[in-house]
């Protein structure tokens, strides 16, 4: 398609040369395919195809030409033909028509080139440690817990809500932060663990807090004492010394940012921030070189991250603007180093002066980890800061953002020369094994997280920091409500039963009322996995011990007392005590889902025979109530009365009919069509409006069995027909305890006849 194209669009310049209006209107027909023809293949992601359709219509002298060359830079840049997307840019530059927003893709193909050369996942995230915000990145300071389970620093959520993110959601499993109403409040559990075993980080991020809110004063003095002190606590805190280089950014000592800047990548190689801060401090030291490498790993790592790619395109602009009279000697360096033929790994790699792709990584993190561990301590906290407030400047009061540095970075001509001599010298073939040396570098920086919490060793743990204040036992499946107490699952679900409230506080928990949907916290089941493991063991035993228990459905079986229940007869139920709503939660829980149904008896609290019936669904009201959906299953006897956390159980043996043979069964079975003929006809019988209820609660009348005796409760009909005659439930209950068919079918034959006679009168 691309050559034919570009024959035609040559013989239709050819054409127009020559003269004629029918001509030129073929001409005009022609570029308007191709344009149409660069949409299309630019959609579909063939950036070759497109580039080439572009460069024919550039050949066709086409009007829009500098719209033309902004969009064959685009995809030459897409298409990983860098050393031609710079020749355009470079054009364009010349007749002063190129903005910093145009190099947007060049900027991108080079970090997403870092990326691939060095083996990053996408979305490749720092190890925030087991104690770190997942938003910040630092240790946890005042952490809240969302609905989810997932805990963040008090701080960060407060920021997502007063930014009104309407997208603003859980960076773990995506959940809408917006789902929490109302003020976060403070997990107690996990905040004074924190206190207990981390004092020190504890105190720093105390520290840090304050010199923040200094620092949105426009105090960059103070904060910078706060800040001073707070890494002297907690020297291996990243976040601390990525705030501490913004901090001497913005009062520009940038020689003291880019040692902060330093320790914190060394430290957390993958954070994004870190390298940020870094080319900030290597910006405004006028290392362009450098500052436009960390920029680009930056992206690498963070491809939304604005402001460095706002800064990386400003450089890359500065280098091509044509300033110097010898640019044509040195554009050659750059094509030779950005040559179409080089792979992309080889273009990435000279472009940002690395000899192998492992030194891109290696050189950015490079710092000396025992200052950033001790000496950094012992340097900042001997180090003289009487000259800080000599032209300290702040002109702006956000944390997160460096706003003060010059708008526009500025090249001049000798140090592009540097950069691009220095480019020049570097250009080297990659050779066998550089990926193997890459592959290592980043296997050490992966193992470097940071481990804020290594102090906190298993010994000195205390399992009572981590007990349910309901059962006084090590959290299992541990909950925290949104007031910030935390409680076992099935603590707290024993506890909503009774009241909508927190047990503790006695706030209204209406999410967990209307929704009863519980989400373990994620936090304190790692730290009790990682420093209880024995207890944690002890603990899963005696809760398997106490789920085998509820499982028996011989010993101990939950017994509701309510209404007679019989085998196949549907039995719906409405729950709203407390007691059978504990008691249907662990027949749910136990995966049996079963439970014994009993007459009520005033000597004995229920009757001594009864039916189990199985839960075939529930539905939850927002008040707690519930409708039981359940069947009958199996007939059984009682052996012994007790009961368990408030309602009736029972050890029970279940009951089978007993089956006859020969002649015997010939003549149940008679007795059997007989009793069936009798209970249709009285069911026919019936007037349509009682029928109509029969039918809508228990369904039609059941046919005959084929085979009389293979339930070991006896054919379905009679129990559907006992279910529906109107008997009181002490006259029912000695059909239940029948174990013989023919005595069962006796007794409802008489019933029908007494029924009938009482009809006739």
């Amino acid at each position: 398609m691309g050559i034919s194209l570009s024959r035609a669009l040559s013989q239709g310049s050819a054409m127009g040369s020559e003269g004629g209006g029918d001509r030129d209107r073929d001409r005009e027909v022609m570029l308007g395919l191709a344009a149409a023809a660069a949409a299309t293949t630019f959609k579909a992601r063939n950036f070759q195809l497109a580039a080439e359709i572009y460069q024919c219509q550039l050949r066709a002298n086409q009007p829009e030409v500098e719209e033309l060359h902004l969009k064959r830079a685009h995809c030459l840049a897409l298409g990983e033909r860098l050393g031609e997307a710079l020749e355009e840019c470079q054009l364009l530059s010349k007749q002063g028509k190129l903005r910093a927003e145009h190099l947007d893709a060049l900027v991108g193909c080079l970090a997403e080139g870092i990326r691939r050369s060095q083996g990053w996942a996408e979305g490749e995230q720092p190890g925030e440690g087991l104690l770190g915000c997942l938003k910040c990145s630092g240790t946890l300071f005042e952490p809240v817990t969302l609905l989810c389970g997932h805990s963040y620093c008090k701080n960060c959520l407060e920021k997502e809500r007063e930014s009104n993110r309407a997208s603003s959601s859980c960076k773990v499993c995506k959940d809408k932060l917006a789902a929490v109403s109302g003020v976060h409040k403070i997990n107690v559990v996990l905040n004074s663990f924190l206190g207990k075993y981390l004092p020190a980080e504890t105190r720093a991020l105390t520290l840090r807090h304050e010199g923040n809110v200094l620092y949105k004063n426009k105090r960059p003095q103070a904060a910078l004492e706060k800040y001073h002190e707070a890494i002297a606590l907690a020297p291996k805190d990243h976040l601390l010394l990525s705030n501490r280089a913004q901090i001497n950014a913005s009062m520009k000592y940038f020689e003291d940012a880019l040692r902060d800047g330093n320790a914190a990548c060394s430290i957390q190689p993958f954070w994004p921030k870190g390298h940020l801060r870094k080319a900030q401090a290597l910006a405004g030291l006028q290392k362009m070189d450098k500052a436009l490498k960390e920029y680009l790993i930056c992206i690498a790592l963070d491809s939304e991250n604005k402001t460095a790619k706002m800064e990386a395109q400003k450089i890359l602009y500065d280098l091509l603007s044509p300033i110097a009279e010898n640019m044509h000697q040195r554009l050659p360096d750059i094509m030779r180093l950005l040559s179409p033929r080089a792979r992309i790994k080889g273009i990435v790699l000279n472009l940002l002066g690395s000899r192998n792709s492992s030194n891109i990584f290696e050189n950015s993190c490079k710092a000396n980890v025992d200052k950033a561990d001790v000496g950094v301590k012992q340097e900042w906290k001997t180090r003289s800061y009487s000259n800080v407030t000599k032209s300290a400047q702040v002109t702006r009061g956000n944390e997160d953002t460096l706003k003060n540095l010059p708008a526009d970075l500025v090249l001049t001509s000798p140090e592009k020369n540097n950069i691009l001599k220095t480019m020049h010298n570097i250009v080297k073939e990659d050779k066998p094994g550089t990926t193997e040396g890459s592959s290592k570098c980043i296997k050490r920086a992966r193992t470097q997280s940071p481990n804020r919490e290594c102090d906190v060793l298993p010994e000195l743990v205390d399992p009572f920091d981590l007990e349910c204040s309901l059962c006084m036992r090590l959290f299992y499946e541990p909950i925290t409500t949104p007031c910030g107490h935390t409680f076992c699952l099935k603590c707290l679900e024993r506890c909503m039963d009774h009241s909508p409230k927190c047990p503790l506080c006695k706030e209204v928990l209406p999410e967990y009322v209307a929704l009863r949907k519980y989400n373990r916290t994620v936090l304190i089941e790692e730290l009790i996995a990682r420093y209880l493991p024995e207890e944690l063991a002890e603990r899963k035993r005696v809760n398997d011990e106490e789920m085998a228990e509820l499982s028996n459905l011989n010993k101990s079986v939950p017994i509701f007392i309510c209404t007679m229940a019989y085998p196949t007869v549907p039995c719906p139920l409405h729950i709203f005590e407390p007691c059978y709503r504990l008691m249907i939660r662990r027949c749910m829980e136990s995966g049996n889902k079963q439970f014994g149904m009993c007459l009520s008896d005033p000597v004995k609290g229920f009757a001594g025979y009864g039916c189990m019936l199985e839960i075939r669904s529930v539905e939850l009201f927002s008040d707690g109530r519930s409708v039981v959906d359940s069947i009958g299953r199996q007939r059984f006897k009682v052996l012994r009365h007790s009961e368990k956390d408030g309602y009736s159980t029972a050890d029970i043996e279940y009951l089978e009919d007993e089956k006859v043979e020969g002649e015997d069964y010939a003549e149940l079975l008679r007795l059997h069509d007989l009793v069936y003929e009798q209970a249709y006809v009285w069911f026919s019988s019936l007037k349509q409006i009682l029928k109509t209820r029969i039918l809508s609660h228990f369904g039609p009348m059941p046919r005959k069995d084929t085979d009389i005796q293979a339930s070991p409760n006896g054919p379905g009909w009679c129990w559907w027909l006992l279910a529906v005659l109107p008997l009181e439930n002490r006259a029912q209950l000695p059909f239940l305890a029948m174990t013989s068919l023919q005595e069962r079918l006796n007794g409802i034959r008489h019933v029908l006849l007494f029924m009938s006679r009482n009809c006739l009168r």
